[in-house]
C-alpha cells in the first residue's frame, strides 16, 4: 500500500493523479507486480520500542532489485536515482518523513536510506526471504507456461572476487575473506620436444550454480540457484540445486541435461537423462569403442560380452566393475583374438562405474532424437549466464559470501520477472487471437 502525503503545493487528489500518470513509476509498479509479496514479512511492531517504525523490508528489497534492472552499479546511483523521483520512492514503499512545506508532503533527503545503508541491506538480506521469493517467481512462469520443468539444465559460472588479488594464488586477498582460489582454466601446452604440460589459470571468486528450464517462443527460466566459494568442484552444486529443483516444481524433472563434471554417478531414479559430455571412453587402453548390451556390459569388436570378474569401490565411494573378455577371463578358453590389445596377452578390458548413473551414462543412445532434442536444451543455462552477465553477476562488485549470494539471487530475480513478463504477453497475444477466430 503506497503513503500519499499532504503538502501545501499538491493534496492528495493530485499526488494521487500524478502517481497513476507518471511513466516512471507505473512501469516500476507494473515490473515489481510479478512478485509476490505476500513471501515477505514486514518487521514486527515492538511495543517496547516506540517511535517511528521502520522501512519494511520489501522496500529494500524492491529498491535492489530497481538498481540492477536499471543497471545501476553501486547503492551510490541507486539513492541518487531515488532522490530525483519522490514519486518513485513513495511506489516502493519507504516510510516518507512527513514535511508539508516541501514539495511532494514529505522530505525525500531524510527518507531514502543512505547508499551505506543500502548496501548494508543487500549485503545481510535473509536467503530465506530471497528464496521463497524466487521459487515464487518459478511457478507463477510454471502455471503460465505448459510443460516447463519436465527438462531441467545445470550449469556453474565463476565469478571474479572484488578484489586487486584475484589472479594471485599465493595469498588471501585481504579485502574478501570469503573469496577461495580455484582453477578457472587448464589446457595442455606442446613442448619442443614434443611433450605436453598442463597450465592453469587460478583467480579467487565464487561459482554460481543454476538450474534452468525453457521452452521455445517463452525464453530461458531459472529454477534455482545455489551460490559457493570457487573452491568447490561442479558436483558440489548438484543435490542442492536439484533438491530446490523438486521443490519449487512439485515434481521430480522427467529429464536432465548438464556440462561435464555437474553430474554425480548418483543412483537417482531417473526416467531419462542426458549429459552433454563426450561420448564414454574407457580409461583403459583396451577397446576404442565399445558397444554395449542392454544391461550395460561392454561388447567387444569381435562381439563378445564382457564378464565382471571383478567388483571394487574407489576412493570416492563409487562402485566399479572391471570388464574383461571372456577368451582370457575366469580362465583362458584357448580361443585366439586377432585384436592387438589380445595379442599383448592382456585382453581387452573396461574399468566402468557400476552405479545406477554410470550405467546410464555408458547406455545412452546418443543418436536417438529424444537424446539430441535433451541434449540441446543444455545451452539453457548458457543463455541465462549471457543474460546474468549483462546485469554485473560476473564481477560482482561487493564482497564476502553472504553479498555474493544475495547479489546472485536478486538477479536471477530480475531475469525471471523479465521472463514473466514476456510470458504474460505471449499468452496474452495467443488469447485474443483464439477469441479472434472464435468470433
Amino acid at each position: 500500500m503506497t503513503i500519499i502525503p499532504y503538502s501545501h503545493t499538491f493534496d492528495h487528489s493530485t499526488l494521487r493523479k500524478m502517481l497513476e500518470h507518471d511513466p516512471l513509476v507505473q512501469r516500476t509498479h507494473a515490473f515489481l507486480a510479478q512478485f509476490r509479496w505476500t513471501v515477505v514479512p514486514d518487521p514486527p511492531i515492538e511495543a517496547s520500542q516506540p517511535g517511528k517504525r521502520p522501512h519494511p523490508q520489501s522496500a529494500y528489497i524492491k529498491a535492489l532489485l530497481l538498481k540492477i534492472d536499471a543497471d545501476f552499479a553501486s547503492c551510490t546511483q541507486l539513492r541518487r536515482f531515488l532522490l530525483e523521483h519522490p514519486l518513485l520512492v513513495l511506489e516502493l514503499g519507504f516510510r516518507p518523513v512527513l514535511d508539508v512545506r516541501a514539495p511532494y508532503g514529505f522530505d525525500v533527503q531524510r527518507t531514502v536510506p543512505t547508499a551505506r545503508w543500502l548496501g548494508e541491506q543487500q549485503r545481510t538480506l535473509s536467503q530465506s526471504v530471497l528464496q521463497p521469493l524466487l521459487m515464487a517467481t518459478a511457478e507463477d512462469l510454471c502455471a503460465e507456461i505448459p510443460g516447463l520443468g519436465e527438462t531441467v539444465a545445470f550449469d556453474v559460472t565463476h565469478l571474479y572476487a572484488f578484489v586487486k588479488e584475484r589472479f594471485k594464488k599465493e595469498q588471501q586477498p585481504r579485502g574478501d575473506p570469503d573469496c577461495k582460489l580455484g582453477v578457472k582454466r587448464s589446457t595442455n601446452k606442446e613442448q619442443p620436444d614434443g611433450s605436453t604440460t598442463e597450465e592453469k589459470e587460478y583467480l579467487w571468486g565464487y561459482g554460481s550454480g543454476v538450474a534452468s528450464a525453457t521452452i521455445p517462443g517463452y525464453g530461458d527460466v531459472v529454477v534455482a540457484e545455489y551460490t559457493l566459494p570457487f573452491n568447490e568442484n561442479d558436483i558440489t552444486y548438484f543435490v542442492p540445486l536439484y533438491l530446490r529443483t523438486v521443490a519449487t516444481l512439485g515434481f521430480f524433472p522427467t529429464h536432465i541435461t548438464a556440462e561435464p563434471l555437474s553430474m554425480p554417478g548418483t543412483p537417482i531414479r531417473w526416467s531419462s537423462i542426458a549429459v552433454a559430455s563426450p561420448p564414454f571412453l574407457s580409461t583403459s587402453t583396451a577397446i576404442p569403442r565399445a558397444s554395449a548390451t542392454a544391461m550395460g556390459c561392454p561388447c567387444v569388436p569381435m562381439g563378445c560380452v564382457c564378464t565382471p570378474p571383478t567388483s571394487s569401490p574407489t576412493p570416492t565411494a563409487t562402485c566399479r566393475n572391471a570388464f574383461a573378455v571372456p577368451l582370457l577371463f575366469p580362465q583362458a578358453s584357448g580361443q585366439t583374438c586377432d585384436h592387438p590389445q589380445f595379442l599383448k596377452e592382456k585382453g581387452c578390458v573396461k574399468d566402468l562405474n557400476w552405479e545406477l548413473g554410470g550405467q546410464m551414462r555408458v547406455t545412452l543412445d546418443r543418436q536417438s532424437p529424444l537424446y539430441k532434442g535433451i541434449y540441446h536444451q543444455r545451452t539453457s543455462t548458457e543463455r541465462i549466464n549471457s543474460q546474468s552477465k549483462e546485469l554485473g553477476i560476473k564481477r560482482p562488485k561487493v564482497r564476502t559470501l553472504p553479498a555474493v549470494r544475495n547479489l546472485n539471487t536478486l538477479t536471477y530475480l530480475v531475469i525471471n520477472a523479465r521472463a514473466l513478463q514476456r510470458a504474460w504477453q505471449i499468452n496474452a497475444c495467443l488469447l485474443t487471437t483464439q477469441l479472434g477466430k472464435i468470433a
